[in-house]
């Protein structure tokens, strides 16, 4: 897959997840779907806030700064793998930053909230916001995923993936 390929898939509509033409439902899971009244009973505040009103944490406040274990990062949500830790590294933003998602586990849209429009980067299975996705980041992707921490969780390698949220 060219790097133009690969950004014309992750520019496109909702639904559409980084990797191109795959659709969450083909991913390999079934997409959740719960009211926001659900999800704040599940979350912590912040991360709720984040998650499902798209607000962002506070740069540098998030201890997954720090974390260069081995392992995969999964939604806070969901508990989707969005993340192999082998992709994360210090981008210098203060969020936990990564070249590359696991393909199939993130969808996109269009955010006008500022000036210019940006590309928000969602949970493909429950629609959680985790940051927004920019081409400033190292190769060999050149993008740089800027995740909110609370919007993720951390699974050291060795240590068995939390079952999927239903």
């Amino acid at each position: 897959m060219t790097r133009r390929h690969f950004l014309s898939g992750l520019l496109g509509s909702v639904g559409t997840v980084a990797a191109g033409s795959v659709r969450a439902a083909d991913a390999g899971f079934t997409p959740i779907k719960k009211s926001k009244e659900e999800w704040k009973k599940l979350l912590e505040p912040a991360a709720y806030e984040v998650l499902f009103e798209e607000d962002t944490e506070h740069p540098g406040s998030s201890p997954l700064n720090q974390e260069k274990r081995a392992g995969t990062f999964v939604c806070a949500a969901c508990y989707l793998p969005l993340f192999d830790a082998k992709t994360k590294y210090e981008s210098g933003t203060g969020w936990p930053s990564f070249w590359e998602p696991i393909p199939g586990s993130m969808g996109t849209k269009k955010d006008f909230k500022l000036v210019w429009p940006r590309t928000e980067y969602h949970c493909a299975r429950c629609g959680g916001h985790q940051g927004h996705v920019f081409e400033d980041g190292p190769e060999p992707t050149g993008l740089r995923y800027c995740n909110n921490g609370v919007a993720l969780k951390f699974v050291p390698e060795g240590r068995a993936l939390p079952e999927l949220r239903r």
